[in-house]
Parts: structure tokens; C-alpha cells; sequence
């Protein structure tokens, strides 16, 4: 359906009347149809400048290439791991175009003026402009855009939700210290996707543009340096079905470690594994839980510049350091080392690189040097199979100390001479994938060497797909500021929708010596319903809440341990990402399609399925204006204060928490209390079911596998508790049952379900069709009643006055 604002409505049906289109479409005058061929599920189209190559790998995916005289269709793709389907492709031909027809998708070539047309259940959605041109220094594709579409993609970028009207560079480079707006970020991808509820994915990984209309012409356009001209165009009936279409196309996120999704102790860096120690001590005397500690670079060298590349622990800052592994682990923390592709002329391994032939060349052969803000150095060659097996072999022996995580930084690569050379090609043509080979070497090193464990890749820069490799993301170097703070969930929403589910922020912001608490506070605040927990800062302020102020530290206690407590959910919600390729953090016109106004917001958003999250990215605020989707009835999450779907509110600010709000008709799986997820007990399960007289049907699930083994699920070592409930006139019925996979251990054995914000007196409970009696079960206008899993299934029906 389209998606038209009143004022352009009534213009837009004047002049468009007729064949299903809203477009004004510019066509190519130039280019002429010779001929088609059908071959194989693949139709050819010549022209006379070259050839046009389609092939649908499902109804709602269609991949476009065009092949210019003298060269060949190169069908290698760096992102594409989906093979075609055999899909149901109707081809037929008239006098005038030439029709290419799926059950979803359907493309028409016009003949004179030559043009070709996408269409969705028979409403075009997109069409080239001139389509494929060149320049002296750039290949270009151009389409045609109804000049209502809101634009988004591009990878990561601070520009508002809305990217239109920009020129994106694709070149991944950092932004130190960045605030409100930046052009230019880490992980740039050649994606747009359109409120029309379309995506294009340009699969090419030379560097270039994308230009959003720039100029005004409604004109969307992809240039780039040389490589492929080809594109896939994704579609589907809901938001849902877009981003489940495009990981099927580029593959999923594997299931991260269980620990991941705990609290991280980290910062720019511990000096010595003294410092690590008694940090971790704090931890524990205070009763913060943690997970995890990320080392930086001091663990290989004492200074900032001239040890890179070292990869090995420093013997006097680290004597002990498989012990130190060893006793961190023992209270359940796991150790997490930094590491990056650039071996300095000064490091130990510098001679080692080159009589191993492993470091990227310059035109004569000779590893290629160059200087940057840590010294003068080389860069490992991924691409060249001595180089790969070369570093994966560094990570191995680091493994065999109890590492337990990588940190892959300046993986841009943060400097990349244009002269470089690959083995595959050069550095141009190959900088925007540097770090998704390099999340690719280390997932594989896992198949090969530790085929039964997940792997944790914490990468600032990848490709389109990356998300397969268990690549996760975090957003640069934002600045320690509110105007650091304020574009993270726009950038976490935009990756969300691109594949990369796992974007996340520095917790309390990056760069600067700024001593904010409430800044802080809030950062972490709002860190509980993202991604991944993880404060870090250069050291001069405190990233761990174990060295703040008594005042700061309760608080920042008190948002770990709901952290802590939404376990279950936060990996339930993983799993789904993991099946579905559903972003974790999902924008509101996830829930209103078609409402334009839902496309610009990215300060209130869902987190999963149940939460409606709105933080707190302004200081010394005292209320905020909440939009709460027509989908349901809202609730508070601290006070149970319901809020009307479809209504906007002003909502009072309280200082130990974010507004937050849960759907009506939700299911809200929480953990007992705990220190680390090492102590994780899912034998005993609080379940809080957001009872709402308007919400008829709802469902959920609890996912729970050992946390631990890599497809467990695939693998049958998984349960999976089902909830479901009906609302019919004056009773509600909950199902729960569980399934267990053929080679689990089933751990949960109890829910203690809660009925919330029960507005009418209950007259009879029933379980399994006997009146309940259990004791205190009506207690402060809530419904608590325990459910064992000793039979296939348990059915509670509440009866109302």
C-alpha cells in the first residue's frame, strides 16, 4: 500500500491516475532491446550496449545485473549465501515489452523507450532511471522514486532516520568523537530500503556512493569504482517478512554465547593483570553482577604507539596470565582480548609477518608500509590464504590460554593505502570487506578447531552479511556527551533493519574526559533494553560502575540487575533473531506500516516484541512525549499505568529508570537474581502476563539451551516453553506446555505465572479443569499461580465477576 501524506495525496491521484503507478518514470532513450533468452530459471536480456541477467531466488527476491559489451557476468557475491529457488517465473512477450512474472514479484522491460519496472501485488514500486552509465571514474545504476519515499540504509550513520537528500560515501572510516551527526561512520552498506516497503541491495564491494536524491530529482542512485552491476530487490507484505527475506538472502545471525548478554567490565584499558584483578574484586564486593572483561591494547604492550602487532602478553603488566584467565573464570567471567590487523615495523611479529609472506604488498611485492597514529606499520593480508591461516593460527594459541572472546578494532582497516595491494585485489576494491573476511577467518578457525562452541566477535566494521559469522557491532568512538548519547538508537534501528541486529554503543560514551552522572546513568539505562551491555571509555572517567559515587553506583546497580533479570527474555528474543533475521530493536512503523509520521521517529522504539522503550537523551528532563502504537494498550513497566493505543502522552521522568512499557496481552519471562549468567537457573522462572480485556489472542515463547554449544537448537539440545492466551467475554484462558528437544535436558520445571493489571474481581480460577485454591494466590490485585511441568500441558481458565 502506498504510503501518501494528505497534501501529496490529492496531487499525486490527479496527475498519476491509471496503471497502478505513482511514478513519473524517466526512461533510458539511449538504450535499445535486441533480444531475450529463458534458460535455466535465468532470463537474458540484450541490448545494444550489453545484456541484462534476471533470476528470482524466491517470489519476494529478484536479482537485476547488467553486463556491459566486452565484459562477463561475475558471479561471485561476497554477501549472498541464499542459492536461487525454483521459483513459478511466467515469462511472455508483446510488442512492446517483455514480462517477467512471479507470484510476488514482477519485472516488465519496456521495449522503446527501453525501461525496467519492478512491481509488488500489482503496485510498482520501483524503476530504473537510465539504469546502468558510466563516467571516467565511476560505474553508476539509477532508479526512479515517487517523491513521497522516505529513504534509510546506507549502514551506520548519524543523519535522522529519514536519509534522503544525502550522498553517502561507502568507505568505511572512523569518526572520533562524533556526536548529534555523522555523515561517515565505521560500517558502511550498500542498501537502501523505502518506506514503500521495498529494499535494494547492491551486491558489490568496491567503495563508492550511494546517493539518497541528493539533488532534489527524485533519483536514487548507486555508483561505484568497478566490480558488479548487480542488485537484489527485496520485498514483502510486512516489515517483518523484508528483513526475514534479506537474511534468508545474506544468512543469520548465529546464537550468541549466553554470557554475552550479561554485563561487560571494560574500558581504554587495564594496564596490568593486577588492575584486572582487583577491578573484578569490586565487581564482587559490591555485588555488581558481571560477565565479562575486555582487555585493550596494553595487555600486548605498555604503550599506546609502537607495540601493535606485538599479539602476545606482556611478561612483566601480565606474569600469569593463563592463571589470571583461569581465576576469572572461576567467578564466572570471561575474558575477552583486543586485537587488530596491523603488525607495526616495531612489533615482535614484524619479522616473523614478512618471512611468512603474510602482509599486504605495495607494486613490487615488498610489504607494503605505511605510517598512522600508532606507528609505522604493515597490514595482514586476509585475503591471501597464507595470511589467514597465519593469524587464525594467533588466535588459537591465544585460545588455548581460556580466551573466551575477540575485540576486532580498526577493522575499517582504519588505514588503507589505495596503492595496497591483496592477494584478490586492491585495497579500493576490497576495503569496505576487510573486516568481514576477517569475522569469516575467525568463525571458521571455530568450525575447524572448536566446532562445539560459539565464538563472540565484537567488530566495528563489516559488510553486507556479516551478521552470519556472529559478527556484533558496536557504533565507534561516540563522544562522552547527550549529543553522543542521542543518535545510538537511530543507528541501532538502522542496522537493526539491515541485518545487523547486534549494534550497540559504547555504554556512557567514548571520547573526552566528561564526568556526567546523570549522562551516565541514563546511557546505561537505556543500555539494558539493547543489544549489549557494555560500558567503555578512555580511562580518564570511569566506565565501571564500581568506581562511581555511591549514588551513581546504586543506580547503575539497579539497571545491571534488571538487565540480569530480563535474561530469558533477551535470549529468547536471540533466538527469534537467529530464526527470523527480526531485528532486536525494531522501529515503530514496525507496528503502523502505514502511518508516515511513525518512518521519522528512531526516540521511542520497541525492543523485541513486548517492550515499548522511549530513553532518556536530554538532560535534566522531567517529563517526555511517549507515542504509544495503535497495535494495543500500553503499560507501564515500573507502576502498571495503562496508556490507550493510538494516543500520545506526556510521561513523568524518574530518575532510577527509563520510560518503558509493556504490550497488552504480553508474556514477560524473568530470572531470579543472579551474579553472573554462569549461575543462570531457568529451573524456576518468574512469567508476568499483561492481562488486557481488548487484547483477544496473544502468544510467546521461553528458549533456553545450555548457553554454551553452537546450533544447539538445529541439534535438538534446546526446550522451548509455549504460552498462549484467549480472551473470550468474562474468561481468559493461558495455555503453557513445553517442548524438548531430542537431545536436551529439560531444566525448567517451574513457572510462577502473574497475572498483571487485573481490573475486574476474579470469581474462579481452574487448573486443568480443578478450582484452584492455592494460597495467597489474589495477592495486591495480582493472580500468582505456579505452573509445574509434569504434564503435557496446563490449561488456566479465570473467570470474572
Amino acid at each position: 500500500m502506498k504510503i501518501l501524506p494528505k497534501y501529496i495525496l490529492s496531487f499525486s491521484i490527479l496527475i498519476f491516475f491509471g496503471m497502478n503507478s505513482l511514478f513519473i518514470s524517466a526512461q533510458n532513450t539511449e538504450r535499445s532491446f535486441k533480444s531475450f533468452e529463458n534458460k535455466g530459471g535465468v532470463v537474458s536480456v540484450v541490448t545494444n550496449d550489453g545484456y541484462y541477467r534476471f533470476q528470482a531466488y524466491s517470489p519476494e527476491i529478484m536479482e537485476t545485473s547488467f553486463i556491459p559489451t566486452g565484459e562477463k557476468f561475475i558471479p561471485e557475491s561476497y554477501s549472498v549465501v541464499l542459492e536461487p529457488s525454483i521459483v513459478d517465473l511466467k515469462v511472455s512477450e508483446d510488442p512492446s515489452s517483455l514480462k517477467m512474472e512471479t507470484s510476488g514479484i514482477t519485472v516488465v522491460v519496456s521495449k522503446k523507450p527501453f525501461q525496467v519496472k519492478y512491481f509488488y501485488e500489482g503496485e510498482e514500486i520501483i524503476s530504473e532511471k537510465k539504469g546502468y552509465s558510466k563516467s571516467e571514474t565511476h560505474e553508476k545504476l539509477d532508479f526512479n522514486i515517487a517523491e513521497y519515499e522516505m529513504l534509510f540504509g546506507g549502514g551506520a550513520r548519524a543523519l535522522g532516520m529519514n536519509r534522503r537528500g544525502n550522498k553517502l560515501e561507502l568507505y568505511n572510516r572512523a569518526d572520533y568523537g562524533y556526536g548529534t551527526k555523522s555523515s561517515l561512520l565505521n560500517y558502511t552498506l550498500p542498501i537502501v530500503l523505502s518506506s514503500e516497503k521495498y529494499m535494494l541491495h547492491f551486491d558489490n564491494s568496491p567503495i563508492g556512493f550511494l546517493d539518497l536524491d541528493s539533488n532534489h530529482s527524485n533519483t536514487l542512485s548507486y555508483e561505484t569504482i568497478s566490480g558488479r552491476k548487480t542488485y537484489q530487490l527485496i520485498v514483502g507484505k510486512t516489515w517483518e517478512k523484508i528483513t526475514e527475506n534479506y537474511t534468508l538472502l545474506t544468512g543469520r545471525q548465529p546464537l550468541p554465547p549466553r554470557w554475552v548478554f550479561g554485563n561487560f567490565s571494560s574500558r581504554f584499558g587495564y594496564h596490568s593483570q593486577k588492575e584486572v584483578e582487583n577491578t573484578i574484586t569490586k565487581f564482587k564486593k559490591d555485588s555488581i553482577p558481571v560477565d565479562a572483561v575486555i582487555l585493550d591494547l596494553y595487555w600486548f604492550g605498555h604503550d599506546i604507539k609502537g607495540t601493535m602487532g606485538n599479539l602476545e602478553f606482556v611478561k612483566d603488566s601480565f606474569p600469569e596470565p593463563k592463571k589470571m584467565i583461569g581465576k576469572l573464570a572461576d567467578q564466572g567471567v570471561k575474558t575477552v582480548l583486543v586485537t587488530e590487523p596491523f603488525i607495526l615495523t616495531t612489533s615482535k611479529k614484524w619479522n616473523e609477518a614478512v618471512n611468512e609472506n603474510v602482509l599486504a604488498k605495495d607494486s613490487l611485492g615488498n610489504p607494503y608500509k605505511f605510517d598512522f597514529y600508532f606507528g609505522n606499520t604493515g597490514l595482514v593480508d586476509i585475503f591471501d590464504p597464507k595470511g589467514k591461516e597465519w593469524f587464525w593460527n594467533i588466535y588459537k594459541d591465544l585460545k588455548s590460554y581460556g580466551v573466551a572472546g575477540w575485540w576486532g578494532d580498526l577493522g575499517e582497516p582504519e588505514v588503507h593505502p589505495t596503492k595496497l595491494k591483496h592477494k584478490t585485489g586492491t585495497a579500493d576494491e576490497l576495503h569496505n570487506v576487510y573486516g568481514h573476511y576477517w569475522a569469516k577467518l575467525i568463525k571458521e578457525g571455530y568450525e575447524s578447531d572448536f566446532p562445539e562452541e560459539r565464538p563472540f566477535i565484537l567488530m566495528r566494521a563489516g559488510a553486507a552479511g556479516s551478521q552470519r559469522f556472529g559478527l556484533i557491532p558496536w557504533s565507534g568512538d561516540v563522544n562522552r556527551g547527550w549529543n553522543g548519547l542521542k543518535p545510538q538508537p537511530e543507528i541501532s534501528l538502522q542496522m537493526g533493519l539491515q541485518g545487523l541486529a547486534y549494534m550497540h554503543s559504547d555504554l556512557g560514551g567514548f571520547a573526552g574526559d566528561l564526568e556526567d552522572d546523570e549522562l551516565y546513568i541514563r546511557w546505561l539505562q537505556y543500555g539494558v533494553f539493547q543489544p549489549i551491555f557494555r560500558p567503555h571509555a578512555q580511562e580518564d572517567v570511569a566506565s565501571e560502575p564500581v568506581f562511581k559515587n555511591e549514588e551513581t553506583k546504586a543506580l547503575a546497580k539497579k539497571a545491571i540487575e534488571l538487565r540480569y533479570k530480563l535474561l530469558p527474555y533477551n535470549y529468547t528474543l536471540a533466538f527469534e533473531n537467529n530464526q527470523s533475521g527480526k531485528p532486536l530493536m525494531r522501529p515503530l512503523f514496525f507496528e503502523e506500516p502505514d502511518n508516515y509520521k511513525m518512518y521519522a521517529v528512531s526516540n521511542t522504539y520497541l525492543w523485541g516484541d513486548s517492550f515499548l522503550v522511549s530513553p532518556v537523551l536530554n538532560p535534566g528532563i522531567t517529563s517526555k512525549e511517549v507515542i504509544f502504537p495503535a497495535t494495543n494498550n500500553w503499560f507501564d513497566f515500573y507502576t502498571g499505568k495503562k496508556y490507550a493505543k493510538g494516543t500520545v502522552a506526556n510521561v513523568k521522568i524518574e530518575e532510577d529508570h527509563i520510560p518503558v512499557f509493556v504490550r497488552g496481552g504480553s508474556f514477560i519471562p524473568m530470572a531470579k537474581p543472579m551474579q553472573t549468567t554462569a549461575n543462570y537457573d531457568p529451573s524456576t522462572l518468574d512469567v508476568y502476563f499483561y492481562y488486557d480485556e481488548q487484547s483477544k489472542k496473544s502468544d510467546a515463547i521461553i528458549y533456553n539451551d545450555n548457553g554454551k554449544t553452537s546450533d544447539a537448537f538445529e541439534k535438538g539440545m534446546f526446550e522451548m516453553v509455549k504460552m498462549e492466551s484467549v480472551l473470550d467475554m468474562d474468561t481468559v484462558t493461558i495455555k503453557i506446555a513445553k517442548e524438548v528437544g531430542e537431545n536436551a535436558t529439560s531444566e525448567i520445571n517451574l513457572i510462577e505465572l502473574h497475572v498483571e493489571n487485573l481490573g475486574k474481581e476474579v470469581k474462579f480460577v481452574w487448573v486443568n479443569g480443578i478450582k484452584y485454591t492455592g494460597k495467597n494466590y489474589m495477592h495486591l490485585g495480582k493472580l500468582n499461580i505456579p505452573v509445574r511441568f509434569d504434564q503435557n500441558e496446563t490449561i488456566i481458565k479465570i473467570e470474572f465477576n
